[in-house]
């Protein structure tokens, strides 16, 4: 691949910009280190923090596989006992990483678009450092978004006229608003499902709410999302859920997934809540990518990294 098909950005916080020449991009570059295509020699060392303020297991843990990958050197945080629990702001916590050499902060935060002072800063402000945005609250996630992408491109080998389904948690969820907005970037024709209660109209811009049964024998792609009850805080919804009645009126029972076309396909950002949105005997079945996705999560990130070493020219890299 020559280097002017390199996607290079400063930091990488949402994919409300990407164009998708550039999301093209992403994904050949992820599908060649897949395929185990040579991983650039950098001759400068590049170190990484990985901050955490939500618990992760597919994210945190995939961030940490691709940097390794990449060569680079992660210096260990412990965000729960950092100088932020004494009061040091989120700023001058990366401002002291800068400091010591740290070039690069793959972040998880429970606050939306946490990362705007951080790139957007002001007068006699010196942070140094590229942001990956790792999951912002109910805001964005750039990265799941992008592996998703990648892994309906592999299965399908284009976008344009697919048909995705995305069903769930949708108003709560930022893989939702990050995964309506890029599907519909891309071509496809999007749909939503699930509680209404849990569906907010402005998103009728980027595809129409229909009942889970008018949709699953229709669609290419059923995206799944999970139940995020932390973020219920003060929903009179959720005193009354429940996981068997969400199951049967919303979940991929065995019936719904018999109903699916041929060559449909199942994705999900995981956690998978078994027997709540997916049967638990059909996480593994041949309609399910959830394990590709997570495979394919490492390769994305390495692209996405990639694409800030080059465009802050870390590493060597131009």
């Amino acid at each position: 691949m020559d280097d002017r098909h390199y996607a290079a950005f400063k930091n990488f916080v949402s994919v409300e910009n990407l164009q998708p020449d550039e999301v093209q991009a992403l994904i050949d570059r992820a599908e060649y280190f897949k395929r185990g295509g040579a991983v650039p020699k950098l001759t400068s060392p590049v170190y990484v923090a990985n901050l955490f303020f939500e618990n992760s297991t597919r994210t945190h843990n995939s961030f940490g596989m691709a940097e390794r990958k990449l060569g680079l050197t992660e210096l260990p945080v412990d965000t729960a006992h950092s100088s932020m629990s004494k009061g040091e702001t989120l700023y001058d916590t990366l401002l002291m990483l800068n400091a010591i050499g740290v070039n690069l902060a793959v972040m998880r935060h429970s606050d939306n678009a946490y990362y705007e002072p951080l790139i957007h800063t002001k007068p006699y402000q010196h942070l140094d450092m590229g942001i990956v945005n790792a999951g912002d609250g109910s805001g964005q996630h750039p990265s799941q978004c992008l592996l998703d992408m990648m892994t309906v491109h592999e299965h399908f080998g284009h976008f344009k006229g697919l048909k995705v389904a995305i069903v769930g948690d949708i108003n709560y969820s930022r893989v939702a608003k990050s995964n309506m907005e890029m599907f519909n970037k891309l071509g496809a024709e999007v749909y939503f499902s699930g509680p209404e209660y849990w569906y907010d109209h402005k998103f009728d811009k980027y595809g129409k709410f229909l009942p889970i049964d008018e949709l699953v024998d229709k669609v290419d792609v059923l995206n799944l999302l999970r139940v995020q009850h932390e973020r219920h805080a003060g929903d009179p919804n959720e005193a009354g859920f429940s996981e068997e009645s969400y199951f049967k009126k919303y979940g991929i029972n065995h019936d719904r997934y018999n109903r699916m076309k041929d060559n449909a396909v199942i994705i999900h950002p995981g956690p998978i809540n078994h027997n709540v949105e997916l049967a638990g005997d059909l996480v593994e079945s041949p309609k399910s990518l959830y394990v590709t996705q997570v495979v394919n999560g490492v390769f994305m990130r390495m692209a996405m990294l990639e694409s800030v070493l080059r465009g802050r020219h870390l590493g060597g890299l131009e």
